[in-house]
């Protein structure tokens, strides 16, 4: 075998351990008995320093060196391959297997605490895992303790980049948000029991609509909806309130919109560095934009509007109103449940906060109060628990800093794909208002997902749309959408 041939080889066996490393993690969250979280711990510490170790073999070096690119395909994966090595060689073996080891344990650790409302018993484990973080952005910096992490989710972002992106938004936002809260348009919230076995049957449809491939797939219940996996077997979950509909149906679009992403990137790529979505950023412009720009929108939710009537009776309302409601623009704690203009506003409080705890400007002792104060100021709403708080999200527990700001570049990223899509295909809304997402799937999947992780993120955006992603797309079509609504 040629040396390409050899260090393909070795990574389709590498990625294939990664993916037994997600399924031990979906077990985890899904269905893994409570009394098995320390055993659970130490398999996950297992199987990272056997991952580490194959992510490190000196092989990989000399395979680098002498193998030769033949095409765009097999020149990017060299590149992935290059990268991954180079970050993995400089983080040493006992800290890949603590990470794994802690992060493992403080999942379960948060959940308790999350339900127990209490902050205390979670403290001490997440400053470890700060520390081990601190540690490994320490190992892999250049420069920005920060940009180090945020580089796993988001490659060749920059903190500053986004801070950037983040200061023009802001404005606009706030700005639209508070005219919105003025308005005389108040939708009003049903108030009826929406029983968990209809809600799933209907999230289930939901998914059929989404173009969700049922063989390989499944949804489930989870604390945290979440999807993971990829290729034949991209699952997903969900949560169920029955008192509150929207919760459960608008997370199964949202992770759907992941799912999917990963069941149509090309097969060829299948156990290579390009058989996975390229960034954070770009699948959260996949889920983004099947939630928001097709989900809630009036032709889809009118659809949907017929749909909960059969399921669960009368709901009180017309479909023009049950579309207002569906887009309610209201101040709430909790970021997943928020609307599309409160939203990113989530995300940059969760930023600034989180380059603090890595820059070792905010301790985590003081994270509860920095939160709250924060919180305060920017949404006019006071804390009153851990779980409305800095509790919400399993995201700190497991060590994903840097993870938080690719969800606004992904609502950047949707909206200059909204744009573009809709300028190609003219049946869209038509098609939606059967309850029927194909022709937005078809076009995400011939101008995006099929390719994973060609090109880079910025180039992935810039070669489905045609032009440079920015800010602009996402604010003109929010303010269009919203001034419509509320009739501003």
């Amino acid at each position: 075998m040629s040396a390409y041939q050899e260090l393909i080889a070795h990574q389709r066996e590498t990625e294939a351990l990664g993916n037994i490393a997600g399924l031990l993690s979906w077990d985890q969250e899904v269905m893994m008995p409570r009394g098995a979280a320390d055993q659970r711990a130490e398999e996950m510490a297992a199987i990272e320093s056997v991952l580490h170790a194959r992510r490190t073999d000196p092989k990989i070096e000399d395979w680098l060196a002498r193998a030769e690119a033949s095409d765009e395909v097999s020149a990017r994966t060299l590149d992935l391959i290059g990268r991954s090595y180079n970050r993995a060689t400089r983080i040493p073996a006992r800290l890949a297997t603590e990470l794994a080891r802690i992060t493992s344990l403080s999942q379960g650790i948060w959940a308790e605490a999350r339900a127990n409302e209490d902050a205390s018993a979670f403290l001490p484990t997440l400053e470890e895992v700060v520390r081990l973080k601190r540690e490994e952005a320490e190992c892999l910096s250049e420069g920005d303790l920060y940009d180090a992490l945020l580089d796993d989710y988001e490659p060749g972002a920059t903190a500053k980049e986004i801070a950037a992106i983040f200061d023009k938004m802001r404005g606009p936002l706030v700005e639209l948000r508070d005219r919105v809260l003025g308005s005389e348009v108040k939708p009003q919230p049903i108030d009826k029991v929406f029983p968990e076995n209809a809600q799933l049957r209907l999230a289930r449809i939901c998914a059929s609509a989404f173009g969700y491939d049922w063989t390989r797939g499944r949804l489930d219940m989870s604390v945290h909806p979440f999807s993971s996996g990829g290729g034949d077997d991209a699952r997903i979950t969900t949560r169920i309130s029955e008192s509150e509909p929207f919760g459960n149906i608008y997370s199964t679009i949202h992770e759907v919109g992941h799912a999917t992403y990963e069941q149509a990137i090309d097969r060829a790529y299948r156990f290579t560095p390009l058989g996975h979505g390229v960034s954070m950023g770009v699948h959260e412009s996949q889920s983004r934009i099947c939630e928001n720009q097709l989900g809630r929108s009036a032709p889809f939710t009118g659809w949907l509007h017929h749909r909960m009537t059969d399921a669960f009776g009368d709901l009180g309302m017309d479909a023009q109103a049950f579309h207002a409601l569906v887009n309610r623009v209201e101040m709430g704690f909790i970021r997943t449940e928020s609307d599309e203009l409160n939203y990113n506003l989530h995300i940059m409080l969760r930023f600034d906060l989180e380059r603090d705890l890595i820059a070792g400007k905010l301790e985590v002792a003081d994270l509860e109060e920095a939160w709250n104060t924060r919180f305060k100021d920017d949404f006019g709403v006071t804390v009153n628990k851990p779980s409305q708080g800095f509790l919400q999200d399993v995201h700190w527990s497991v060590g994903l800093f840097g993870y938080f700001p690719t969800y606004a570049l992904g609502n950047v990223y949707a909206g200059c794909l909204n744009q573009a899509m809709r300028a190609a295909v003219s049946e869209i809304d038509a098609r939606l208002a059967e309850g029927d997402a194909t022709p937005a799937k078809a076009w995400l999947d011939q101008n995006l997902r099929v390719f994973g992780g060609l090109r880079p993120p910025r180039e992935t955006i810039r070669h489905a749309c045609g032009f440079d992603p920015n800010e602009g797309p996402l604010l003109a079509y929010l303010t269009e959408k919203f001034e419509g609504i509320y009739n501003l």
